[in-house]
């Protein structure tokens, strides 16, 4: 590594679970493990339908999004991997980008943007590639904003 690294990982944003029908997915992890539907997010770009339940409370709070393809034909598949992503708090995404890059780290098309629960996210690529060796050997790993409550409950 050439430099030091200019931010941290703080824990568990999310996990996202992809299946073709999230009504079957809401069967277990709301009406079953008693999750709270928080939210819903549905974007044609992303092709998914999905809704956002939590576990927690504060800075505890872990998100499970139950995600849906709009149109299961069409790419990106979000119910092809049933763990879809990891979220990571991380407490400063900018400098985390920047410094991942630099030590080949690949991240997927879209760059920093706001995520379906309102933070700037990106995504690091499941694969290297030549350009870009360093991936998530398979999985999505979603970095997330992480807002100052998060980070002064899981910083220290």
């Amino acid at each position: 590594m050439s430099a030091a690294r200019p931010f941290r990982i703080l824990g568990i944003q999310q996990i996202a679970i992809g299946g073709e029908d999230k009504q079957r997915l809401r069967r277990l992890w709301v009406d079953m493990l008693g999750l709270e539907v928080t939210g819903n997010f549905v974007s044609e770009r992303e092709n998914v339908d999905e809704d956002i339940c939590a576990m927690g409370r504060g800075a505890m709070r872990v998100e499970v999004d139950l995600m849906q393809p709009l149109d299961a034909t069409k790419k990106p598949a979000v119910h092809a991997t049933p763990l879809n992503h990891v979220g990571l708090w991380v407490d400063d995404l900018p400098a985390a980008v920047t410094w991942l890059t630099a030590q080949g780290v690949r991240f997927a098309p879209g760059g920093i943007r706001k995520g379906a629960a309102g933070y700037d996210i990106c995504f690091l690529h499941p694969k290297g590639n030549e350009e870009f060796p360093i991936g998530g050997e398979g999985v999505l790993v979603e970095l997330v904003q992480a807002p100052p409550e998060v980070i002064a409950a899981l910083g220290a």
